[in-house]
């Protein structure tokens, strides 16, 4: 059993997919890390205005169960694949996959400026990917359909505050 953890304003004891107000990654469904750590910031960064507290959700998953049961798509690193899936999340309108689950590294705002490079023509997707091998990404876990969903077991949150 692997724990997750989904940093945010409110406690989660039922997840649920969620339509996304921007393009994420994977697509729309439900985040989750295995860092306690990223879980956190992902609270601070949306800590503003009347939001003075937040909460980080731990959840116990069993992934080998999952890998049996459900569409699970695992990215091991920042690769030529990735990159063209979360490229295709983040930029081609009505793009869909068929995943349960998706798991790999987030692309976070360092990432971000390395991918306006390659997306204005400065480098090349090679040069993108090889540099994205050098940073040391946190991975992410994208519960994409309610299905997925009944794979997460709820075990508390940890309040934050500023």
């Amino acid at each position: 059993m692997k724990i997750l953890y989904h940093g945010g304003l409110e406690i989660i004891e039922a997840p649920e997919i969620r339509e996304p107000n921007r393009t994420l990654d994977f697509g729309s469904g439900f985040y989750l890390t295995s860092s306690e750590k990223q879980a956190e910031d992902w609270v601070y960064r949306r800590l503003h205005g009347a939001a003075s507290s937040g909460y980080v959700n731990e959840y116990l998953f069993d992934l080998e169960k999952a890998r049996t049961l459900l569409r699970v798509k695992e990215f091991s690193v920042a690769s030529d694949e990735w990159l063209d899936f979360v490229m295709s999340n983040r930029r081609v309108p009505g793009f869909a996959h068929d995943y349960d689950i998706v798991i790999g590294p987030v692309a976070n705002d360092r990432v971000y400026t390395a991918f306006s490079l390659y997306e204005g023509g400065v480098i090349d997707k090679e040069t993108l990917v090889k540099e994205l091998k050098t940073y040391r990404l946190i991975d992410q876990f994208l519960f994409h359909t309610d299905k997925a969903l009944k794979h997460l077991v709820y075990k508390g949150a940890k309040h934050i505050t500023l």
